[in-house]
């Protein structure tokens, strides 16, 4: 449920709200946003609910208490109808502006990071992205540098001054990554691990969070609640393609991921039509797709020489291949502003039956 606060509430109101929440073994989450102070119960309420919501109704500076049936509640937009912005250096995500995150899968040399580096930026990227820790499916595949990745990825922020972005994959990893990363990214293999989700919650780094390959919405914005609520706010959701019966690419882009989301989340969202679909001239169409449908940005696997890359060889787009594809995203982005003309994305409700069904009113 929601507590939301009169516009005169005072501190000692607030605070009193607070205090029975707690003392009931519950958590309360602060928002302060345009339309007032609302502060979301947290917790396992069970037969509760029912009086709880009449006591705290008639405490002072209460206006009204909204239940939510919803099992996100921090990352809903009902607690917080306002677009969350996540700004990391010169780059921000969600404020309406095109994020390109971009780079090699993998980090396989100095050379190889600083050359792709330098030539996304040049073409318009705002983030740098490179795997220095990689989950494959064969033990035998390359599994990434390590921290010798990371030191590169350091230094290339230095030199060109985009934020980078790296994939963390066990909670003993966050502390290491956080030192060198900006963005830390939660893969589709480790959506539901739960002490990362948590580990990652607790550090002072915007979170990336990849759907899982066969999870639904909610599981994922479920996975997105515990990162918040473990104290993190700043996250950003990847789709990048689920698993169906589909074999010619390596996964399905749910491009209707994308609006569905807006409307049921505050987080910024972005597409990765390079696992999407596995196929190097796939990337561009599903890129300017995403963008079109509303997404905030796009992340993409470019690298010098993609056919010797060790891995992904056949989605990393060649550095011409991402020079073309700016030239081809960027007016389409702006057309899409326009179109929208500053409507929000909130305008459409949509409601999420306990069933997984789907209805809008």
């Amino acid at each position: 449920m929601f507590v939301v606060m009169r516009t005169a509430a005072t501190e000692a109101e607030v605070l009193g709200v607070k205090s029975r929440i707690l003392a009931e073994g519950l958590t309360p989450f602060e928002h302060a946003g345009a339309a007032g102070l609302q502060l979301a119960v947290v917790g396992e309420l069970g037969g509760r609910r029912g009086a709880l919501l009449e006591e705290l109704a008639a405490l002072p500076g209460v206006a009204r208490v909204t239940p939510i049936n919803r099992p996100f509640k921090l990352v809903s937009r009902e607690f917080h109808p306002e677009d969350t912005v996540i700004r990391v250096l010169d780059a921000a995500i969600g404020d309406g502006s095109l994020t390109v995150m971009a780079g090699p899968c993998s980090v396989e040399s100095r050379s190889q990071l600083m050359e792709t580096a330098t030539r996304v930026k040049a073409a318009g990227a705002t983030i740098l992205r490179g795997g220095a820790f990689k989950p494959r499916t064969s033990p035998y595949a390359f599994q990434g540098l390590g921290v010798e990745a990371l030191r590169y990825l350091a230094e290339a922020r230095d030199e060109t001054g985009l934020p980078v972005i790296t994939e963390v994959m066990e909670p003993n990893q966050v502390d290491i990554v956080a030192e060198y990363a900006d963005i830390l990214q939660i893969g589709t293999r480790n959506m539901q691990n739960y002490s990362l989700l948590q580990a990652v919650g607790r550090v002072a780094r915007p979170v990336m969070l990849k759907r899982g390959y066969g999870a639904t919405i909610e599981e994922w914005l479920m996975a997105a609640e515990y990162i918040v609520s473990s104290g993190n706010p700043n996250v950003i959701l990847c789709e990048r393609g689920i698993r169906t019966f589909e074999t010619y690419t390596r996964n399905t882009m749910d491009l209707a991921a994308v609006p569905l989301l807006h409307s049921l989340t505050h987080l910024p969202v972005i597409v990765d039509p390079s696992h999407a679909t596995g196929k190097r001239f796939l990337v561009a169409p599903l890129a300017m797709g995403g963008v079109a449908v509303g997404a905030d940005g796009v992340m993409v696997e470019v690298h010098p020489d993609p056919d010797s890359a060790l891995s992904d060889a056949e989605q990393q787009l060649t550095l011409e291949q991402f020079d073309a594809l700016m030239r081809e995203l960027v007016p389409v982005h702006e057309h899409v502003r326009e179109l929208r003309n500053g409507a929000p994305r909130s305008a459409a409700h949509i409601d999420m039956p306990a069933g997984g069904g789907l209805s809008k009113h």
